[in-house]
């Protein structure tokens, strides 16, 4: 399976970008989606995360809020909506699928996402 991340770009401070992230197979089904950004000089760190069925929806305090996640499960995409974004949220944002419990820890993500470049400018 293959995830596909796209809709970075750049915006000013207070903008707004969707990030799509689709798998390669209709038919993949996972536990949880993640997002994921990586700032220069900086770990990676978790943004977001959803599950494959039901409403529970989490997200990381530096973005509770501002950003959205949300899915199509008949298209199997995944939707990050980031509004009144900051300089801070710069970065390369990652999709990454898991199959297990523990959405907030990196390592435990089978799936990537090759990242899309989202910049904010002040």
């Amino acid at each position: 399976v293959q995830l596909q991340a796209s809709g970075g770009g750049s915006v000013q401070t207070g903008g707004s970008l969707r990030l799509s992230c689709a798998a390669s197979e209709r038919t993949f089904t996972y536990d949880y989606m993640g997002w994921f950004r990586q700032a220069p000089g900086k770990e990676r760190e978790f943004v977001s995360a959803i599950k494959w069925r039901g409403s529970p929806t989490y997200y990381a305090n530096a973005v509770r809020g501002r950003f959205t996640v949300s899915r199509d499960n008949a298209k199997n995409t995944v939707y990050l909506r980031m509004n009144s974004l900051k300089p801070d949220d710069t970065g390369v944002y990652y999709c990454a699928a898991l199959i297990g419990t523990q959405y907030y820890t990196e390592s435990k993500y089978t799936y990537w996402g090759q990242g899309t470049q989202v910049t904010v400018s002040s």
